[in-house]
């Protein structure tokens, strides 16, 4: 059993290593870009409002195989709760910032 372990640890580790070695797993410094199928600045994507279950607002952007999404805040850093669409829906274009089919 111990033996089974061992090489199992082994095959992960290898595994893992070779992530690094091809070049994924870094993010990079700038974050400002998407690096997905269709590569642009996250300024080009179009954002909608995703509501959660205690009815606060998220930005959320569908790109294709890719998503982002962050609380919503005022200027003073609180959540922002809209009311701009019932909990758990999201309502907007946050699909329409990519040209990838979404087949979700």
């Amino acid at each position: 059993m111990t033996l089974g372990k061992a090489i199992a640890a082994l095959a992960m580790i290898g595994t893992l290593a070779g992530c690094e070695v091809a070049g994924h797993g870094t993010v990079g410094s700038d974050k400002t870009r998407d690096r997905g199928f269709d590569k642009k600045h996250l300024s080009q994507l179009k954002a909608g409002i995703w509501v959660d279950p205690n009815g606060c607002d998220h930005w959320i952007i569908d790109d294709g195989v890719e998503g982002y999404l962050s609380q919503r805040l005022d200027k003073y850093g609180k959540p922002v709760c809209s009311g701009a669409a019932p909990p758990g829906v999201a309502t907007g274009p946050f699909k329409s910032g990519s040209t990838f089919p979404d087949v979700l």
